[in-house]
């Protein structure tokens, strides 16, 4: 039979390099193994196995997509942040600015703090939130706010004298491209801190806590990448030698 006659060098299983540069071709179209990802689709892993540590809830698991952009702080971490503020935070309100899967808020919730008070800018990550919450129970002792923590002034609208615990966790990109504003939030929230009230900001490494206002009332530990910070209305905490 006359005609294109199919080249003789033959590829793996016995397709030729015509069909297999063929088939490359359609996988690329329909999102197969040789696919490229899109830029502007958010990178995601498997969803991680998250815990509360301590308190009522002790050992209950939490809900996480596995979104790449909310980053959930390491338990390690966590359990070290919760140390230091002392375990129970009987009495305390908790506000934490950039919630992702709630972990700090609800962690709080579980060592005895009264209410809290969480802010999430992203809707899928503030639905998973929210279904943290619902399965916890704990809806009549939160508020979920979705909005921008960088313009929500309302958040403190919720507060009472009681202490409060003000959870400043926000992607570490921000305090390298919104530096300036992220100095002033955190400027805002010192300057509205009720009597034995604390202020925790994680940042990456590389963020100087130099750059801090008042930096010398900062209490900060590292934890490659992460550094926690702490600012403490009263009393002083003595940093790691």
């Amino acid at each position: 039979m006359r005609g294109r006659s199919w080249p003789k060098n033959r590829g793996i299983y016995g397709e030729t390099a015509f069909r297999m540069a063929r088939r490359r071709k359609d996988d690329l179209r329909h999102g197969g193994k040789h696919a490229v990802k899109s830029r502007n689709r958010p990178e995601t892993v498997a969803p991680v196995g998250l815990r509360i540590v301590a308190g009522r809830f002790r050992g209950r698991k939490l809900a996480y997509s596995g979104d790449r952009r909310v980053r959930p702080m390491k338990q390690r971490v966590r359990e070290s942040l919760f140390s230091i503020l002392g375990g129970s935070l009987d009495g305390y309100q908790v506000v934490d600015l950039f919630a992702g899967t709630g972990a700090l808020a609800l962690e709080s919730l579980s060592r005895g703090a009264t209410r809290a008070i969480l802010v999430e800018l992203h809707r899928p990550t503030a639905a998973c939130l929210q279904k943290n919450i619902v399965a916890l129970g704990v809806e009549s002792e939160t508020r979920l706010i979705v909005g921008d923590a960088f313009k929500r002034e309302d958040v403190w609208s919720h507060l009472d004298d009681a202490p409060w615990i003000v959870f400043c966790c926000p992607p570490y990109e921000l305090f390298h491209s919104r530096r300036g504003e992220m100095l002033t939030l955190i400027e805002g929230i010192i300057s509205r801190l009720p009597g034995e009230s604390a202020l925790v900001v994680e940042s990456d490494v590389a963020f100087p806590p130099s750059a801090l206002p008042d930096a010398d009332r900062w209490d900060v530990r590292r934890y490659p990448p992460a550094q926690l910070a702490f600012y403490f209305t009263d009393a002083e905490v003595e940093p790691e030698a």
